[in-house]
C-alpha cells in the first residue's frame, strides 16, 4: 500500500509537470509567432491543445487534489490555458494580417478582456460539467481563419461575434466531461470519438498546407456546427441528475470521465 501510494505521488507530480509544460509550448509558438513562422506557431499551439486535452484525465485517475492538497491544479490549468488560448491567439491576431491593421489591436484586447471574463466567473465550467459562454477557444478561431483564408471583414465579424458570445450563457459541451451530455453512453463516447477524428482533421490539414482536403474540411464544418448546436440543444433541455447518474458500476467509462 505504501509503495502504492508513493507511485501515486510520483505519477501526480508528473500529472502537474505535464500540464506545466503547456505554458513552454505557448512560449514557443509566441516566439515562431514573431519571427512569422505561423505554421510552426500553430504546431506549438496543437502541442499545447493536446496537453490540455490529456492533462484532465490524467489527474482523475491519480486523484491529484487527494495526493498533492498543497498545489491547486485547477489554477495552474487556468494560467496556462489563458496563455495558450487567448494570449497566444491574440498575439497571433497582432502579427499576423488575418484582419486589417487598424483593428488588430483593438480586436486582440477585446480578446483578451473578454476572456479575462470568463475565466475568472465561478461558474465559467458549471457544475454539471459545460462550459458557460463562449469558452475563449481563440487559438481554434484563428486557425479556421488562417486554414481557410477568409476574408478580413469576414475575420473582424467573426472575432466580434465570438467576443460577444462570451457573455451569452450558453452551455458549451466540455469534450472530456460529458456526463450531462447524455444517458447514452454510446452516444457520449461517439461525441469523444468525433472530437478526437476533429483534432485529428486539424492536424492533417495543417500537415499539408497550403494544400487542402475537401473530406477533412468537409468533417471540420461538420462537426462545429454539431457541437454549436449539441451545445444549444443541452442549454435550452439540460439533462437531470437522475438521468445523468444512473447507478450502475462506471469503472468501464472511467477513463472518459
Amino acid at each position: 500500500m505504501k509503495h502504492h501510494r508513493r507511485i501515486n505521488l510520483i505519477l501526480a507530480w508528473l500529472t502537474h509537470i505535464i500540464t506545466a509544460s503547456g505554458a513552454l509550448w505557448g512560449l514557443l509558438a509566441i516566439q515562431a509567432i514573431s519571427q512569422q513562422a505561423f505554421i510552426k506557431a500553430f504546431w506549438f499551439m496543437a502541442a499545447a491543445v493536446f496537453v490540455d486535452a490529456a492533462d484532465g484525465t490524467l489527474a482523475r485517475q491519480v486523484n491529484i487534489k487527494k495526493a498533492i492538497p498543497q498545489i491547486d491544479g485547477a489554477l495552474l490549468d487556468n494560467i496556462v490555458d489563458f496563455l495558450n488560448y487567448t494570449i497566444v491567439p491574440a498575439y497571433f491576431l497582432l502579427e499576423s494580417g488575418l484582419v486589417a491593421a487598424p483593428l488588430r489591436t483593438p480586436l486582440a484586447a477585446m480578446m483578451a478582456l473578454t476572456s479575462a471574463y470568463q475565466f475568472t466567473q465561478d461558474d465559467a465550467k458549471t457544475a454539471d460539467h459545460f462550459f458557460k459562454g463562449f469558452p475563449s477557444y481563440w487559438n481554434v478561431v484563428v486557425f479556421y481563419m488562417f486554414l481557410w483564408g477568409l476574408p478580413p471583414l469576414v475575420n473582424s465579424i467573426g472575432l466580434i461575434l465570438a467576443g460577444i458570445l462570451v457573455f451569452v450563457p450558453i452551455k458549451y459541451v466540455y469534450p472530456s466531461r460529458m456526463t450531462y451530455l447524455t444517458h447514452r453512453a454510446g452516444l457520449r463516447r461517439l461525441m469523444l470519438g468525433s472530437t478526437i477524428l476533429w483534432g485529428a482533421a486539424s492536424v492533417a490539414l495543417l500537415w499539408i498546407y497550403p494544400h487542402t482536403s475537401p473530406l477533412a474540411t468537409t468533417f471540420m464544418v461538420a462537426f462545429t456546427f454539431a457541437y454549436l448546436v449539441i451545445s444549444v440543444y443541452r442549454t435550452l433541455v439540460p439533462l437531470s441528475p437522475e438521468i445523468a447518474e444512473p447507478k450502475r458500476p462506471r469503472v468501464r467509462l472511467r477513463f472518459f470521465t
